[in-house]
């Protein structure tokens, strides 16, 4: 795609790094940024996930070193030598008001009066500090992204910018289960509120976040605001081809336009589909230098990533499309296995995320389990907490799964625990019923609940699990997973409902996607 264009720029809005796939994940995203830096990325938004590990760590990721900061060692294959690309956090600051990044950067092209530059802004979601450890939120700040933006936007303008674009992560949605790469039919969620008040001054808005793809002239939808907006989807699947013609005399875009370029990849296994390749699509090689760098990590891990850890029943997929926010039978098996984990410290009910269920669940053909396939299901390593709620308490926080701070996701609970619920209810009255082996929940009484450490500390906007009292810390979310399917051979996912939508005949006010926006 470069080599079509004598002036480019090649780009990203965020989350590059955490929650990644196991062969990255643990050598702590070295190889990530390695791959970043062979195909030439020049700069990127850091998004959410880049702040999973800490703000040294993250910084580490920037500069290079192989100083200590987490858990895990750092430079086990090789030395790392950091990022070659620029990390850009322009509404990203510490406590004492400094930057941990810079917010922009600004690129020339041609010469004389043909010269042109073009300014970049990185931002992150203003609610980047619900979805991040929580001792990491409380050294930084995230600033509101239109305010952030226009300021930023002036600065490069008086600096002579002819072209100015926005790398935010934050996105939409469009419409249908599936969507169409090159529209933006139906857009919809967090990202128009941003949009309708950005200063025109802003050409080109690379949007991230909420894995969906698109490309959008914004003026269809707020013709005040003519901007081209586009998403590139999630794992590497499409690369966004964006054309801009700039005047070097007024020093403005003249035209624009994107599209979205499929990346079809050699056949393989993903989950629980076998991947073909098509004639639809052009068919892409892998460059033997970064196929030769992977294959060295994948080979470095594979004692790690390919230990049997249990059998299943059948492989158990992933609920997508319009069923995305909700759990499933891979819900309510990982919600039985933190249940079973956190036993010891009295544990009555437990609850998954939707969102935070990142693929399906694989199996070989015997049933078995490896490590690296649950940890491609849940690839947080969240400590579990086990905290005391009122049955109020616990109402509360299934309320917050319907209200209009996030999109829909409705917890998928542990084997006993049943509830119902009415969308057509005012927001907040939503819960009809709770029970608990058959008995309804007692709003006064205490029940002790587990729940992911993010989920604890108010992620995905359940801010009500912040009422929990007597916090007990656990193990690891996936340890449990790995538990639980050992402990019967072969485990079975749970098939059973364990919540009812008692108006299920009528279509949702909105629609959830699959993982991005306001969670993990």
């Amino acid at each position: 795609m470069r080599a079509k264009y004598p002036n480019h720029l090649t780009v990203s809005a965020g989350d590059l790094i955490g929650g990644s796939a196991v062969t990255s994940s643990i050598f702590l995203d070295e190889p990530a940024i390695g791959a970043m830096n062979m195909i030439g990325l020049e700069f990127n938004a850091a998004g959410n996930h880049e702040f999973d590990s800490g703000l040294e760590e993250l910084l580490r990721k920037q500069s290079g070193g192989c100083a200590q900061h987490t858990a895990r060692r750092p430079c086990q294959i090789e030395a790392f030598k950091g990022a070659r690309f620029g990390f850009l956090a322009a509404n990203t600051q510490r406590r004492d008001g400094s930057a941990l990044f810079p917010g922009t950067a600004m690129r020339s092209f041609g010469k004389g009066r043909n010269r042109v530059k073009v300014g970049l802004i990185g931002l992150t979601l203003k609610g980047t500090d619900e979805l991040i450890p929580a001792d990491v939120a409380a050294r930084v700040r995230f600033l509101d992204e239109a305010e952030t933006a226009n300021a930023a936007a002036a600065r490069l303008r008086a600096e002579g910018a002819g072209a100015v674009v926005l790398l935010l992560h934050q996105g939409g949605y469009t419409g249908g289960a599936i969507p169409d790469p090159d529209s933006c039919e139906g857009l919809r969620q967090n990202i128009p509120q941003i949009l309708d008040r950005l200063d025109t001054s802003i050409d080109v808005v690379v949007s991230g976040h909420t894995h969906w793809a698109y490309v959008c002239d914004y003026a269809q939808y707020n013709p005040a605001k003519p901007f081209l907006l586009t998403s590139a989807g999630l794992w590497g699947k499409l690369v966004t081809d964006i054309t801009l013609e700039i005047d070097p005399a007024s020093r403005r875009v003249i035209a624009k336009r994107a599209r979205n370029i499929i990346v079809q990849s050699p056949g393989y296994r993903a989950s629980v589909d076998q991947i073909e390749q098509t004639d639809v699509y052009p068919k892409f090689a892998p460059r033997p230098d970064l196929a030769a760098y992977v294959e060295r990590y994948v080979r470095a891990g594979a004692d790690y990533a390919r230990r049997k850890v249990g059998t299943i029943a059948a492989p158990v997929s992933k609920l997508e499309g319009n069923l995305s926010n909700t759990g499933g039978p891979l819900g309510n098996l990982i919600a039985d296995s933190q249940l079973a984990a956190t036993a010891g410290a009295g544990a009555q009910i437990a609850f998954m995320n939707p969102f935070g269920i990142r693929r399906s669940l694989n199996a070989a053909a015997d049933g078995s389990v490896t490590f690296g396939d649950i940890y491609q299901v849940q690839p947080f390593n969240n400590e579990l907490v086990t905290l005391t709620l009122t049955g109020a308490d616990i109402k509360a926080v299934l309320e917050e799964g319907f209200d209009t701070r996030a999109p829909e996701q409705v917890l998928t609970p542990s084997k006993g625990f049943f509830f119902t619920y009415d969308r057509s209810r005012p927001v907040g009255e939503r819960i009809v019923s709770m029970a608990l082996d058959g008995t309804p929940i007692d709003p006064a009484r205490d029940y002790r609940v587990t729940v992911s450490m993010f989920l604890a500390n108010g992620g995905d906007s359940y801010t009500s699990f912040r009422n929990g009292r007597n916090r007990t810390i656990g193990g690891l979310d996936i340890a449990a997973l790995e538990a639980w399917l050992q402990a019967v051979p072969p485990r079975a996912a749970p098939p059973e409902p364990r919540h009812q939508d008692l108006r299920a005949d009528l279509t949702p006010t909105r629609i959830s996607a699959p993982p991005g926006q306001k969670y993990r």
